[in-house]
């Protein structure tokens, strides 16, 4: 039988991040690779509590057909984290969607012509790279430097593409490079944001994991015309498996998305929905993201220290002040891709770079998240990681020796 796939299927492909979080399952293998909370910090005795809390007191409604906007308890909860977080909102401008992911697919489909350009910082988070090329979107790089996306940059590219469609951008504790974008850099996007015309999508999943230096305010914070649409999940900061997100938007916004979803998949998980706010009604969320700071702070010190001890002299990494990855800058020559076979050889996992350009630059790069593993295997996944990177910078400049010689 013939298949005969819709002229788009072309530009869909599996996630590298997956593929290899496929071939690190192996319990030997201390990986690095993903972007996974850690499962241990899991409220798994709470949420007993809760379900049945859920299924007590409603039962029937939390097996049922919901809205599409969303369960109006839950969305009233993520109000007032909007609110505490320095963005003003009402539940007419939450929606509710199966994890941030779909946030960013609904996003796509509701703004994406086939050819459109898309800005965005170089590197920028894998999933939404897929989804926003399987629309056909054109993307247009913008550098980044500790303090994050380049302001003087991205207005000259914008003068480059007048009809660009959207910013998106990850402003903090980035997905992959672990940096978050400082305060007066926020303040002049939403001013370049205005002045060209163009929207911004704010994608931050990691926000509330601040485990060091200053709180910053939202890019949505500064916006007073309603150009800046806000992403979250409570995938970070509770439990990934309930894929629970949802979207900040201005009110008409919204009802453009709430169109999209009915066609998409009718509403979240009414079940899932509950138990969150129930959980958020008897337990204190800040408590239990106090707690999850507090381990990821210890984990990345722990790899932080290990990278000073242990890699090469000669690679730059990011030091992030929150969220779950660090981004390692290797030298000229060596090939993260390869770097990643070799490490795997070790039981020790990572992800290259490459796949984090959406033009597919820079082979000497590669992230790293500290989450999902003890201080025990950091130091141990480390140690195996830094003999490789030691290994093949030699190999690289015997290599570059003999060819001086020649």
């Amino acid at each position: 039988m013939e298949n005969k796939f819709a002229s788009r299927t072309h530009l869909i492909k599996s996630s590298e991040t997956r593929e290899i979080l496929k071939v690190t399952a192996r319990p030997e293998v201390i990986s690095f690779a993903g972007g996974l909370p850690a499962p241990e910090l899991f409220p798994v005795e709470a949420l007993k509590e809760v379900c049945n809390a859920v299924l007590n007191e409603e039962g029937a409604a939390s097996l049922q057909y919901s809205t599409t906007e969303g369960y109006i308890p839950l969305r009233n909860a993520i109000c007032e984290m909007m609110i505490d977080n320095g963005i003003n909102s009402t539940i007419e401008n939450i929606l509710i969607t199966s994890g941030s992911q779909q946030a960013i697919d609904l996003t796509g489909r509701l703004f994406l012509d086939e050819g459109d350009t898309i800005i965005c910082e170089s590197p920028t988070y894998l999933a939404a790279i897929n989804v926003f090329k399987s629309y056909n979107a054109k993307f247009v790089e913008v550098d980044m430097d500790e303090d994050g996306m380049m302001m003087e940059e991205l207005e000259k590219k914008l003068q480059e593409h007048p009809n660009t469609k959207f910013i998106y951008t990850i402003p903090d504790f980035q997905n992959p490079t672990g940096r978050t974008l400082k305060l007066e850099r926020r303040k002049r996007m939403i001013e370049l944001a205005n002045q060209y015309d163009v929207l911004i999508i704010e994608d931050n999943p990691y926000g509330a994991i601040r485990f060091a230096g200053e709180e910053l305010p939202p890019l949505k914070h500064f916006d007073a015309e309603g150009r800046v649409i806000y992403l979250s999940t409570f995938s970070k900061i509770f439990a990934p498996g309930l894929r629970l997100g949802w979207i900040c938007a201005d009110e008409s916004l919204i009802d453009k998305y709430v169109a999209l979803k009915q066609i998409a998949d009718l509403h979240t998980d009414s079940f899932a929905q509950r138990i969150t706010a129930k959980y958020m009604e008897l337990f204190h969320i800040e408590d239990h993201i106090h707690n999850i700071k507090a381990v990821y702070k210890e984990r990345c010190a722990t790899m932080l220290s290990c990278i000073e001890e242990l890699f090469p002299a000669n690679i730059s990494y990011s030091k992030p002040e929150g969220g779950l990855f660090i981004w390692v800058e290797l030298p000229e020559g060596l090939d993260a891709a390869h770097i990643f076979s070799e490490c795997l050889r070790n039981n020790v996992a990572c992800v290259p770079g490459t796949p984090f350009f959406p033009n597919g630059t820079d082979k000497n790069t590669l992230r790293l998240n500290y989450s999902n593993m003890s201080n025990e295997k950091i130091r141990e996944g480390m140690k195996r990681m830094g003999e490789v990177l030691h290994r093949e910078l030699e190999k690289e400049t015997t290599l570059l020796d003999s060819k001086l010689t020649v």
